[in-house]
Parts: structure tokens; sequence; C-alpha cells
């Protein structure tokens, strides 16, 4: 019975490769999980102030393209299957897809992809970093504002809503994500 349960783990002692690498993801889930209860209501929109787009820039950066993307599809999904991952002031599962943040919520997958591809493809520096982060906020924010335009039918009120409270959180996690991923990749390459 132990040598089936050996040569299942491939080497003795050693874990496959997909073991680890479902691992990670899993691990970036439940770290944006994490982050999304790190939650700040604010009283004049219904987008609520969070860690959750922190979280979701540094998983593309640290994981890159791919793994970013399959953790935050798995985060939606354990989502929209009702598991209490999302920030707690709204209702939870497909309500919150489909609620005022829905659109931040559905880019999700897609701006951990572009975080990830950009920094993949730079030097791998805080600069880098900072751009990869920058561009993934924008199709954050072009998935929320775009949803809530499609609830509100009002650009102007999309825009009051969706993004002028947040300018300023967003420049911190943009440089927190990004020192980071610069000090990350820099312990990494000492090794």
């Amino acid at each position: 019975m132990a040598k089936t349960a050996t040569r299942a783990l491939g080497q003795e002692g050693h874990v496959p490769e997909w073991a680890k690498q479902t691992a990670i993801v899993i691990s970036a889930s439940l770290f944006v999980t994490l982050c999304a209860k790190i939650t700040l209501p604010l009283p004049f929109t219904p987008v609520p102030l969070t860690l959750q787009n922190f979280a979701v820039i540094l998983v593309g950066l640290l994981l890159g393209s791919r793994r970013g993307f399959a953790a935050l599809a798995l985060y939606l999904a354990e989502g929209a299957s009702g598991l209490p991952v999302f920030n707690p002031l709204g209702p939870g599962g497909i309500a919150q897809i489909l609620g005022p943040t829905g659109g931040f919520l559905m880019a999700y997958p897609f701006v951990a992809f572009v975080a990830g591809w950009i920094y993949e493809r730079t030097s791998r520096r805080f600069a880098g970093a900072a751009l990869a982060c920058l561009v993934a906020e924008f199709f954050l924010f072009a998935g929320g504002l775009g949803w809530l335009y499609a609830l509100t039918h009002s650009v102007s009120a999309a825009i009051k809503l969706g993004l002028y409270w947040f300018v300023f959180a967003e420049v911190i996690k943009i440089t927190m994500a990004a020192e980071i991923a610069n000090r990350w990749n820099r312990r990494l390459s000492r090794r």
C-alpha cells in the first residue's frame, strides 16, 4: 500500500507539478477572498472601497497571465456557487455578480491576465510592474464603469458611482502591488 501511494506522488516525497500548480491557483483565489473582506462602505455609492482590486493585480503579477486568469476564474466560480468569497456588503452569489459591482467582478480574470501578460514581457522591475498594473486597472474600470452605465444608462452617473471616489486608493494599490512584485522578483533572481 505504501509503495502505491509513493508511486502516485511520482518520486518518494515529491508532489506532482500539477498538484503544486493547483494549490497555487486555489491559494491565490483564497488570497483575493481575504482581501475582499477588507471593505469600507461609502455612503454615496453602492461600490465599496475594498482591497480586492489590489489582490487581483498582485495575483496577476506574481502568478502570471495564465495562472492569474485561472485563479480569478475560480474565484468567480466560487462566488457564483454561493460561497462567501465576495465583499461582505453585497448579497453574495449570482446576485452580487449581477449587482452594481458585477462589472468589476466579471473583469477580474481578464485584469489578472493583462497584469501578468504585460509583466511577463517587461524587465520585471518596479516600472514594468507599475505599467502592468496601470493597464490592468484600465481594463478593471472599463468593465466596472461599463456595467454601471448599463445599470444607470448614464455615463456621468457611472463615473460618479464607480471612479471618482477610488482614484487615490487605486494609485496606492498600484504602487503597493508593483513594489511587492518587484521585491519578489529580486528575491527570486538572487536564488
